[in-house]
């Protein structure tokens, strides 16, 4: 075998065996979800007129699945009980407040303020243009990797 041939040889051989090695995918071992900035809107401004942006922590798949089961409701048919379904709205919603860690639509304070202990319609009524809260909820898809594609996953791991 040639010099170059044996290089490439072993460079396959070493990359089989990262591609192999489970350690990678061990706690600890990979990276953190990390604290997301965005702005929402432009209508919220600091006191030198720049726009503040939201800040989203991304979900566990945990917290969705519970955050799913919270959302569905039992369907009936003359009586009888179908299954259950879940409120897709209400669900995508809510996973975008438990995303949202600023500004915090749980707050007591936004409560007192809107009149409303339900953080889901508290965000409504800040993000009261369509749009905003069109842009809140793709970011919260954005950030909880609801908006990653096979290929752009693919086009990553050869990077």
């Amino acid at each position: 075998m040639t010099e170059n041939h044996e290089n490439t040889f072993e460079n396959q051989e070493e990359n089989k065996v990262v591609a192999n090695d489970i350690t990678f995918f061990m706690p600890g071992n990979f990276e953190e979800a990390e604290v997301v900035e965005s702005p929402i809107s432009k209508r919220f401004k600091d006191n030198e007129g720049k726009i503040i942006p939201f800040r989203f922590k991304p979900l566990s798949t945990e917290r969705v699945d519970e955050i799913e089961e919270l959302n569905q409701k039992t369907v009936r048919q003359k009586g009888k009980i179908l299954g259950r379904e879940t409120d897709f709205a209400r669900f995508i919603a809510h996973v975008a407040v438990e995303t949202t860690i600023y500004p915090n639509f749980k707050d007591e304070k936004f409560r007192q303020a809107y009149g409303t202990q339900d953080p889901i319609e508290i965000a409504k009524k800040v993000l009261n243009v369509a749009g905003e809260y069109s842009n809140w909820i793709a970011k919260i898809s954005e950030v909880n990797g609801f908006d990653d594609t096979i290929d752009e996953l693919e086009e990553a791991a050869k990077n």
